[in-house]
């Protein structure tokens, strides 16, 4: 597996008052969350980045605004034909 190391200051996890391991779990979801909306993960790779089961970051996108439905108007229109 590789490694991302990401520097950032000292006092950001305690100005946002969380631990130091909250906020790095919190930097790996939003950060797998983000390219999950990009269309550059799919939710399997992103759950695997944010160390959850898949079940669990899918329920967990609501958090963020995020739809687990990634499909476009178009992309559903056309299967709403095809169906």
């Amino acid at each position: 597996m590789m490694q991302l190391v990401v520097e950032y200051p000292d006092v950001l996890p305690d100005a946002l008052r969380v631990s130091r391991n909250e906020f790095e779990k919190e930097a790996r979801m939003a950060m797998a969350v983000k390219l999950f909306e990009l269309g550059r993960l799919t939710s399997g790779q992103a759950a695997q980045l944010a160390e959850l089961d898949r079940v669990e970051f899918i329920m967990n996108l609501h958090r963020y605004g995020v739809s687990p439905i990634q499909a476009t108007a178009e992309e559903l229109a056309e299967d709403f034909a095809n169906a």
